[in-house]
């Protein structure tokens, strides 16, 4: 009994130890993070010409059921400063079942000159097509220039990020330039979860390893992927990836290993990025990357998800649980140190939201929600290995991936 009394301080002091190695990583990992240049003056006034950039883009947003989205990031698209000296937008529509087409017309109104759409068909019966990969092949049969964005509908640009990611390209001779976005949480899920899971992929994907040609680390962010077209189409690009659900990181390990140039920098202050509306979103969207983002082993998959849990919800349920015991019990050594304990994790928990407030720009909002996120991710991760491996409510916007 003695023993089962210290437990719960053990559990709070270590999760406060964690949280605090966590932090610590976080900050070595980030201090000297690549990001995305700004532009100088004299090339801001230079690319405001019509002749700056003597080369072509074209940004293709695939699209699925995206009109909660896609009005803001045509406009944003469409208010960009010039890139370079002919560019152009292709909207791929992939079978969308809503106003996507029609909120996007009118949208593309006035920049028709500069704006495609296509319809991207059904998907062959006898090949497997997950995600937009499909969208995304068939964008890639009407593209000829030298550079292709590929961009998600949820994304919203600033004006200068065109060129400014296109002119970094150029001048670093990257292959391909994948910038990490600001997230922009819109419910109560995203805030419970989005935080922690920026953090777990900032050291689960290193952004100095991943730029290092010499280490195999490779990634990048899905919503806004630039890519030279030559080295697009050697690695096969996403036809070559139909059945891959994962896609962005198989195409950057792809890029890494043929010898191409990565570069995956910090783009915080030049777009946004809203992933998830609602819960069920959210629940399916990590779900179907989770498993998969851990390399399909079910021991990182499980194991990961436990560790969340203990970080982030353990804290909170101790600091709960040793506050009644206390008003209804005796109080004891042991539950006196449980509730320091907790109350310290909960304190480190702040602190790195203030991190993530500096470093990545989320807001301090509902940062008492992390307790509720280590609960759900800690439920994600046996959820996201039973749909995956048994392919049963295995989907993406209602989309079978099994």
């Amino acid at each position: 009994m003695l023993i089962l009394a210290w437990i719960p301080a053990f559990l709070a002091a270590s999760a406060a130890f964690g949280l605090l190695i966590l932090l610590l990583a976080l900050v070595r990992v980030f201090m000297h993070a690549p990001r995305l240049k700004t532009l100088p003056i004299e090339a801001a006034q230079f690319l405001a010409k019509e002749d700056s950039l003597d080369t072509e883009l074209t940004v293709v947003v695939p699209a699925y059921n995206e009109a909660d989205n896609i009005n803001v990031c045509l406009t944003s698209l469409f208010a960009s400063r010039s890139p370079c000296k002919r560019w152009r937008v292709l909207l791929v529509d992939d079978g969308s079942t809503d106003e996507t087409v029609k909120l996007a017309s009118q949208v593309a109104y006035e920049a028709e000159d500069r704006f495609s759409l296509l319809n991207a068909g059904a998907r062959p019966q006898t090949e497997r097509w997950v995600g937009k990969n499909w969208a995304c092949s068939r964008a890639m049969e009407q593209v000829s220039t030298p550079w292709v964005l590929f961009m998600d509908a949820d994304v919203y640009l600033q004006p200068d990020t065109l060129r400014r990611a296109l002119s970094q390209a150029i001048e670093e001779e990257a292959d391909l330039l994948s910038l990490v976005p600001r997230i922009n949480c819109s419910c109560i899920s995203e805030w419970m979860v989005q935080p922690i899971m920026a953090c777990l992929l900032a050291l689960g994907f290193p952004i100095k390893a991943a730029n290092d040609p010499a280490d195999k680390t490779a990634f990048a962010a899905g919503p806004f992927m630039l890519f030279r077209r030559s080295a697009y189409e050697a690695i096969g690009g996403h036809r070559a990836l139909a059945g891959v659900v994962v896609e962005d990181l198989a195409l950057a390990r792809r890029v890494k290993a043929s010898g191409f140039r990565l570069r995956y920098l910090l783009g915080l202050d030049a777009l946004e990025l809203r992933m998830y509306s609602n819960f069920s979103a959210l629940w399916e969207g990590w779900s179907k990357n989770w498993f998969l983002g851990l390399d399909r082993s079910v021991f990182k998959a499980i194991g990961a998800s436990v560790v969340v849990f203990w970080l982030f919800a353990c804290p909170w349920l101790i600091l709960f649980s040793v506050a009644i015991s206390l008003i209804l019990l005796p109080i004891d050594l042991q539950m006196l140190l449980a509730l320091r304990l907790s109350v310290l994790g909960v304190g480190l928990q702040f602190l790195l939201r203030l991190w993530t407030r500096w470093r990545f720009q989320v807001p301090l909002t509902n940062w008492w929600l992390m307790g509720a996120g280590g609960l759900l991710i800690g439920l994600l991760g046996p959820t996201s290995v039973w749909r995956t491996l048994t392919g049963r409510s295995w989907t993406w916007k209602g989309r079978s991936l099994a």
